[in-house]
């Protein structure tokens, strides 16, 4: 039993209390920027980006910027056989579609490469959500932005899938 104080790793709890928000972006933000990736979310969001047809077929595989600059960007994309030439003849609207994602012009160039796509989670493997409980359900009524209540309810969702607290090795 750990003592009074002290966390079940041995180090010295702060007291404090860490939103969510807060813990989430350095989960992913270590194995991201490995691969070239400063926004995690553009591989999280890539159907959303590029739409199912395309993001069926490829993935965003490293995001570069020239030195010191936050636009400009090449974005790699690795893209499943022979789908690459048909990508280079919407490579204006990807590049349109990213930089709408950003909300700025952070990408100029697209480059493609033939690879092997990353699996993609099939909606059977998926576990069944569990409604909210009606303790939640009343915290996100007073909410009055309908997108933004259906997204926290999501999430809520999510999390009450998840077993304790990110494991950071």
């Amino acid at each position: 039993m750990a003592e009074s104080g002290k966390s079940g790793r041995g180090g010295t709890r702060t007291g404090s209390v860490r939103s969510v928000a807060d813990i989430m972006p350095g989960v992913s933000r270590a194995a991201f920027r490995r691969f070239g990736f400063v926004q995690s979310a553009i591989v999280a969001r890539w159907p959303e980006i590029v739409g199912e047809k395309y993001a069926k077929h490829s993935a965003p595989d490293a995001l570069s910027f020239p030195p010191g600059k936050r636009s400009g960007a090449t974005l790699t994309i690795v893209c499943s056989g022979s789908f690459a030439t048909m990508l280079q003849h919407v490579e204006p609207q990807i590049i349109e579609r990213v930089n709408r994602f950003f909300g700025y012009s952070a990408v100029a160039r697209v480059s493609l490469k033939h690879g092997e796509l990353p699996p993609r989670p099939s909606r059977d493997s998926q576990p069944e959500l569990k409604p909210l409980s009606a303790e939640m359900t009343a915290m996100l009524k007073p909410i009055g932005d309908p997108g933004l209540r259906a997204s926290l309810e999501a999430l809520a969702q999510q999390i009450s899938l998840t077993k304790g607290p990110p494991v950071f090795d």
